[in-house]
């Protein structure tokens, strides 16, 4: 079982176990993981589930879709070259480990 580690702004981690294919999102929000609001519940149109990919992990990852570029813009943290939205980001055997920094606000 595929697992992420979230860092929230304070350094904290949380690590959670996730089932293959479900998003990171929904992993997140199933485990309780404060920091991801995920208000329009991984469709793609809030931007409150936005997370900052580990510089090491950005390669592994499909590239960005346009949409997701675009609410990217609208984020209340920061957005950096590796800001991503975490409902876009499908979880895999080969994401296993994936760290994922949470931003200091979604909203």
């Amino acid at each position: 079982m595929p697992a992420i580690i979230f860092i929230h702004a304070d350094g904290k981690p949380d690590r959670v176990e996730t089932s293959g294919g479900e998003s990171a999102m929904q992993a997140a929000t199933r485990h309780g993981v404060d920091g991801i609001l995920a208000e329009c519940g991984g469709n793609a149109m809030c931007a409150t589930c936005h997370v900052y990919v580990d510089e090491s992990w950005l390669a592994r990852l499909p590239a960005i879709a346009d949409d997701e570029d675009a609410l990217l813009d609208g984020t209340a943290a920061e957005r950096r070259p590796n800001s991503r939205l975490s409902c876009q980001i499908t979880i895999t055997s080969e994401l296993d480990g994936l760290v994922l920094r949470l931003p200091d606000r979604q909203v």
